[in-house]
């Protein structure tokens, strides 16, 4: 009878501190946002504007943890194995997101279930780029054009195989009927410096990687993905305007947290960063890099997610597009 007494008591202490945990102080020790890309790339860029942002909210430090490589599955995989308590997030993207899930046969998850979405912060668009000394022309008419002259005769820049720069270069080409080369090269800087040295006169890259090299007039921008113009850029066109009709796509980064991660902390950090969309200085220096800062609901970042996958399948098995 006491034995049976005792488990009763325990058990009525265990459900106890269940809602106890849910409203613990959160964070109690330094948080950790993987980041799937280099330093340096644009998503490096708003994950370091963003962390000491919640780092001064929260009372805890925000570490930016750089995973790069196999175009974001490394520190997608990383996050996924992470322990969902609150000390870990993935700053995802609509590469390690959404193109991967079309591309590898053989992730150890599904992306559209692994995590629990918690806000799409920043989107923008993806950017059409040539260096004007190696590529002379100044419109997606005319390159076009020069790419149906030369059959097999150009080459394109990617940040990898599978990389949003990839994929968009091949919804390109498969729209407008195109032979062009790809070379992928490492990452998005890489990518960058390719077309600044000519190497590969030409890519698709996240606008926020190459606003510089465009400001400088180093590469030429020919065209944004966005079925809209920029406001911040009136004068550039976009692809669905300039003969390819519908084309679309859009860059983006969110965070995430490992699936299971109590709704309390996903609330509670939710929050916060739905505070910064009143932070002025926040929202131009995004806007002044290329990207809008939006935070959005679980939910509409899940639809993204979504969206993004399916498109992005029906390319991959129209063009026979598979990562090794």
């Amino acid at each position: 009878m006491h034995n049976r007494r005792t488990l009763i008591a325990a058990a009525a202490a265990a459900c106890a501190m269940r809602p106890a945990f849910a409203q613990a102080p959160w964070p109690t020790r330094p948080v950790r946002l993987i980041l799937p890309d280099a330093a340096g790339a644009g998503n490096d860029t708003t994950a370091r504007l963003i962390a000491p942002l919640l780092e001064a909210s929260l009372g805890q430090p925000f570490v930016v943890d750089n995973r790069a490589g196999a175009g974001g599955r490394i520190g997608v995989e990383a996050a996924f194995r992470s322990a969902p308590d609150g000390t870990t997030f993935l700053l995802g993207n609509a590469g390690s997101n959404g193109i991967n899930a079309a591309i590898y046969r053989d992730l150890p998850y599904d992306l559209a279930t692994a995590f629990d979405p918690i806000a799409l912060l920043v989107v923008g668009p993806n950017a059409l780029i040539v260096n004007p000394r190696a590529l002379p022309v100044t419109s997606v008419a005319e390159l076009i054009a020069a790419a149906r002259a030369r059959p097999g005769g150009l080459n394109y820049a990617s940040a990898g195989v599978g990389s949003s720069a990839h994929m968009n270069m091949e919804l390109f080409k498969n729209q407008a009927g195109l032979d062009i080369i790809h070379v992928p090269y490492r990452g998005a800087s890489a990518l960058v410096q390719a077309v600044v040295a000519g190497e590969a006169p030409l890519a698709f890259a996240n606008l926020v990687n190459v606003m510089p090299q465009v400001r400088s007039g180093e590469v030429k921008l020919l065209a944004v993905s966005s079925l809209t113009r920029m406001a911040e850029l009136p004068e550039t066109p976009t692809v669905h305007e300039s003969g390819l009709p519908n084309f679309e796509t859009v860059a983006w980064n969110g965070l995430l947290a490992p699936k299971g991660t109590p709704a309390p902390i996903l609330d509670r950090l939710h929050a916060e960063l739905v505070k910064l969309r009143d932070n002025t200085a926040l929202r131009d220096r995004i806007r002044l890099i290329g990207g809008t800062l939006v935070v959005s609901s679980p939910a509409e970042f899940q639809s993204r997610i979504e969206r993004d996958i399916a498109q992005w399948k029906r390319l991959a098995q129209a063009a026979n597009i598979t990562a090794q």
